[in-house]
């Protein structure tokens, strides 16, 4: 997968961003070979994450609506009803990719827990169900549990997720 560096990112908070070391950044972006010498526009490779444009699968989260749609090339493919952050502690608005998940995360993350590449944030079940369709979370997108597994078994990591407001 390929990374725009954007203003204020560092190799240490993208090596956060994307679960990856940054041994293991360097070691696939051979041209840098100063930690302090990257540049706001440059691309470095994410190693181990397939380019979301080969993936067929888009996910486009309304924080507005409180919704999750779910497309395959372009098509609607199911929408989802979510929770989304709170006024203090407000979901992100971007692009981020699915980088990794974990079944079973427990407590309020439900059953299944799908990180974004956004340290910290992520997509997830929940155990408080009647906190979908509302203003509740520390950033992250609470779905209900079974929707955020039948989400999880349809899109590989590397799935483009577009967090609008």
């Amino acid at each position: 997968m390929i990374h725009s560096i954007k203003r204020g990112e560092t190799l240490y908070s993208i090596s956060r961003d994307y679960r990856v070391s940054i041994a293991q950044l360097l070691a696939a972006n051979p041209l840098i070979t100063n930690l302090n010498m990257i540049n706001v526009g440059q691309t470095i490779t994410i190693p181990s994450l397939p380019d979301p444009k080969t993936i067929p699968y888009q996910i486009i989260i309304s924080k507005n609506n409180r919704t999750l749609k779910l497309f395959r090339n372009q098509t609607l493919v199911k929408t989802y009803p979510i929770a989304v952050g709170k006024m203090l502690t407000q979901t992100p608005t971007g692009k981020f990719v699915v980088v990794n998940r974990q079944p079973n995360p427990g407590g309020p993350f439900g059953v299944m827990w799908l990180s974004l590449s956004k340290a910290g944030y992520g997509i997830h079940g929940t155990n408080n169900p009647s906190s979908i369709g509302k203003y509740v979370s520390h950033g992250c997108v609470r779905m209900y549990n079974q929707d955020v597994l039948e989400l999880a078994k349809r899109i590989p990591n590397g799935t483009l997720v577009r967090i609008e407001p």
